[in-house]
């Protein structure tokens, strides 16, 4: 995954400044209310996904995580330009107002918050309006459990190495069904879940039986980890899997744009 925010950014930035419709100021007039704003009144915190537009492909597929701690990660990819992903992740600010946040980096953007949507702003903090106004929105993504992917990012307390293909799982809701990707093969399986009490089991899992030159001891572990835990935790985009009281057997983080 190679990272070219400056590109993301100048060309999304570019086309709210130079768009069509007539733009409009979304400062706060006067004194805003400290108590009552997107930043206190909103729950906020979560994944936003959208495809902004490009001059020059068929839109830009974008996503924007922001966390309750002040960070956010972001991906980007150019439709119709290959499956080359831009990604990014650092600090954002709060306006004073409470309602805007800027994510910094090499190109700052700025996003308008509303109930379950950010709206990307032009640089200098102006919202398009008119035809194209719903094409610069991003609307929150569902959270959960299951029907995400997840990449497997630490196995019994060590990172994952980069491996050809990285190892995944995505619960499936229909048939209580899990599917992946080990490290080497594909593999399958069921478990069950109560969420009231964030348990959950695997049951028999089930895998090709390629030999591969790598990868082999990490879907070894991962399967040793499937078979063992018996709960976990969720928080936002990140997911461990954990035996008892015991350190995380695993940690996983979801993957929005692959």
């Amino acid at each position: 995954m190679k990272a070219n925010p400056g590109l993301m950014f100048a060309v999304v930035a570019a086309l709210a400044v130079g768009a069509c419709a007539p733009a409009t100021d979304v400062a706060t007039a006067g004194n805003p209310d400290p108590t009552h704003n997107a930043r206190n009144a909103l729950d906020w915190a979560g994944a936003y996904r959208g495809v902004l537009p490009c001059a020059d492909c068929q839109g830009i597929e974008t996503v924007v995580v922001l966390a309750g701690d002040g960070t956010f990660r972001s991906q980007a990819k150019y439709l119709g330009k290959g499956d080359q992903l831009f990604s990014e992740e650092g600090r954002f600010a709060w306006n004073d107002a409470g309602d805007t946040v800027t994510l910094a980096g090499a190109e700052p953007s700025r996003y308008f918050v509303g109930e379950n949507r950010l709206t990307r702003l032009a640089q200098g903090g102006s919202r398009v309006t008119g035809a194209l106004a719903e094409n610069y929105v991003l609307t929150r993504i569902g959270e959960g459990l299951t029907e995400r992917y997840w990449k497997l990012v630490e196995l019994n307390g060590k990172p994952v190495p980069a491996l050809q293909r990285e190892p995944y799982m995505i619960l499936k809701a229909e048939g209580t069904r899990v599917n992946g990707f080990g490290g080497c093969n594909g593999f399958s399986g069921s478990y069950e879940l109560d969420e009231a009490a964030s348990r959950i089991r695997f049951g028999q899992v089930a895998s090709t039986m390629m030999a591969c030159t790598s990868g082999m001891d990490v879907e070894g572990a991962f399967h040793q980890v499937l078979r063992t835990v018996d709960n976990y935790s969720l928080n936002g985009d990140r997911l461990t899997l954990n035996r008892a009281r015991m350190a995380p057997l695993a940690r996983f983080e979801a993957v929005y744009l692959r």
